[in-house]
């Protein structure tokens, strides 16, 4: 007899069965790059779920319909504000990952009320949905270091290049650091990252929250809100003057994608430890780099310097932040494997096999946008 409890036995059974899986947002940087780690594996169908706004987001989906096995790919429009569009998506996928969001704290400030509806409003949507479905699937939300806020709780100095944490002792940021919304599009994805983690615990439902740092690698676009790392790079390419936000010594910890996708393989496979669990997510000490390193760095690969002018520092814009990913290690075994020198080579190889799209973005917005059911 099976004494396990209803909830534990019914997500071994949906670990066991074949994935149908839905990725919100789904044709940008991470939902491109997840979609085709899932078709590269057996018995996985991907259903994408995506407005299409955003710049070279039909290019990826062309690639992926290059790569896609014959009826594993659905590509859907759609709005994640429109409950019924989320309903209809949802409906009999077993795995959600929810990475549809407004990603831009300049255009938080500047509409705080379309921020909270894609993000904190389309959250709940999806969590709606998939309460009401019978399949009780799993919710991975992408979350932010921005709900952390400033982090007055980790002081720092300054360098001749980098800030760095006054504590010789730090780690990097765990978990238990007091979440300090700051700004609409922390206060609308942190609302979002606690419907997550309140809906394991209320509903039952398993789901997980990565708050991330910053996430980089080909099929990044970039601009200077979005994909930061692939903008410098292109930018300077290009030739184009690069906007700095402060002093160019605040510092993040990088992340390669791949390394993202195998923390969210990870999570999935260990599902019975991590549903309703919070986790940082990032590159760690050893892939933390300020801006004006990372330039640097950028000079090197590409044997091109940069020219920058300064401006004032956005708001609840981070000194320094870099992510303890101890509590993610200690449950599934994870860690990242890419180093910073092979993000930014990634990103270049990106780069030059495909420096006409992105140096030109009105090819992409003047192709048909896909419609719904599409595959």
């Amino acid at each position: 007899m099976d004494l396990r409890p209803e909830s534990e036995k019914g997500m071994v059974k949906s670990l066991l069965r074949d994935r149908v899986v839905l990725i919100t947002g789904g044709a940008g940087f991470i939902g491109s790059n997840l979609a085709a780690r899932l078709l590269g594996q057996s018995g996985v169908s991907v259903r994408i779920f995506d407005n299409f706004s955003r710049s070279g987001v039909e290019h990826n989906v062309r690639w992926l319909k290059s790569l896609a096995p014959a009826g594993r790919l659905e590509i859907a429009r759609g709005d994640v504000r429109k409950a019924s569009q989320v309903a209809t998506a949802v409906s009999g996928v077993n795995e959600i990952y929810h990475l549809a969001a407004q990603v831009a704290v300049t255009t938080s400030v500047d509409d705080p009320h379309t921020d909270f509806e894609v993000n904190a409003l389309g959250t709940l949507n999806v969590l709606e949905a998939a309460r009401r479905s019978d399949e009780r699937p799993m919710v991975l939300f992408t979350s932010t270091n921005k709900v952390y806020g400033s982090l007055h709780s980790v002081p720092v100095q300054a360098g001749s290049t980098a800030y760095s944490a006054v504590d010789p002792g730090f780690e990097g940021v765990n978990e238990d650091a007091p979440l300090d919304f700051h700004s609409p599009y922390g206060c609308s994805k942190g609302a979002a990252d606690q419907y997550i983690r309140d809906y394991a615990r209320i509903y039952n439902l398993p789901t997980i929250v990565f708050r991330m740092s910053c996430i980089a690698g080909p099929r990044q676009f970039g601009n200077e809100d979005q994909g930061w790392v692939a903008h410098f790079l292109y930018s300077v390419l290009a030739g184009r003057r690069i906007n700095i936000y402060g002093d160019g010594l605040q510092v993040r910890d990088l992340l390669h994608v791949d390394d993202l996708l195998d923390a969210m393989q990870a999570v999935h496979a260990h599902l019975l430890t991590t549903r309703g669990e919070i986790f940082n997510v990032g590159g760690g000490m050893q892939r933390a780099v300020s801006i004006l390193e990372l330039l640097r760095r950028i000079e090197h690969l590409t044997g091109e310097s940069f020219d920058a002018i300064y401006g004032d520092v956005r708001p609840g814009d981070q000194p320094l932040y870099i992510t303890d990913t101890a509590k993610l290690t200690a449950i599934t075994g994870w860690r990242p494997l890419r180093s910073l020198n092979e993000i930014l080579a990634d990103i270049y190889a990106f780069w030059k096999e495909n420096w006409k799209l992105i140096g030109d973005r009105s090819e992409i917005s003047a192709e048909p946008i896909l419609k719904q059911g599409a595959a």
